[in-house]
């Protein structure tokens, strides 16, 4: 908005050229890691296109992540993107090289075939690498996160899968917010951890790809 004097004005009407200098430098980086992340949503999120056969795929993306051999004779090329990315492309091959099929291992519609009782390798080949893990001491749980796309609210989601035992007891979703707000916390409360630290957030919910799809917790 511009003032009678044609120069630009801020909340409440006060010219920007009045603010304190921080808060100008603080708002700007604020703008720019918005724009940043939503051209970097773009390109993430843009759907690879099909391949018929492994040679194309290395050719294109190189060697994968991981490699798994299924009983049925076969191969499953893992492209992780973590820590930072949000997809994580799955593209199985025959022995000769064919491509049968390929997937997003972290599109909510798989994260939902995580169940109780799976084991960590079972885990590992349906979603990709993990981001991190943490182990608490309280609850006997070690938790591995995957950062996931952010539909908001916040400035990423990350989708937890709790094994106690070394298996899978529940899994749960947190949305991760600044500490401080944006103006004045930036990305300085992204925190790693499952349980919250900052507005409107605590102990993880369980993830549910609707949130009709299970009457309570597991």
């Amino acid at each position: 908005m511009a003032n009678s004097n044609g120069g630009a004005t801020g909340i409440g009407g006060s010219p920007i050229s009045a603010w304190p200098w921080p808060v100008v430098r603080a708002l700007a980086w604020a703008i720019l890691a918005v724009l940043v992340m939503q051209l970097a949503g773009c390109a993430a999120f843009a759907p690879p296109r099909p391949y018929t056969t492994e040679a194309e795929a290395l050719a294109e993306r190189g060697e994968p992540t991981r490699r798994w051999s299924n009983e049925d004779g076969t191969t499953t090329l893992e492209y992780a993107t973590q820590p930072n990315g949000w997809s994580c492309l799955m593209v199985e091959v025959d022995a000769g090289g064919v491509v049968l099929r390929q997937w997003d291992a972290l599109a909510p519609e798989n994260l939902a075939r995580v169940e109780r009782g799976m084991d960590k390798e079972q885990v590992s080949r349906l979603l990709g690498t993990h981001r991190s893990e943490q182990r608490f001491r309280n609850s006997g749980e070690e938790v591995w996160d995957w950062n996931v796309r952010n539909d908001g609210p916040g400035i990423a989601t990350l989708f937890n899968v709790h094994f106690i035992d070394d298996k899978v007891v529940r899994t749960s979703q947190t949305h991760v917010y600044p500490r401080d707000g944006v103006l004045f916390g930036g990305w300085a409360g992204y925190y790693g951890h499952p349980w919250g630290w900052g507005m409107g957030w605590g102990y993880p919910r369980p993830f549910y790809r609707h949130p009709f799809a299970h009457p309570w917790y597991w």
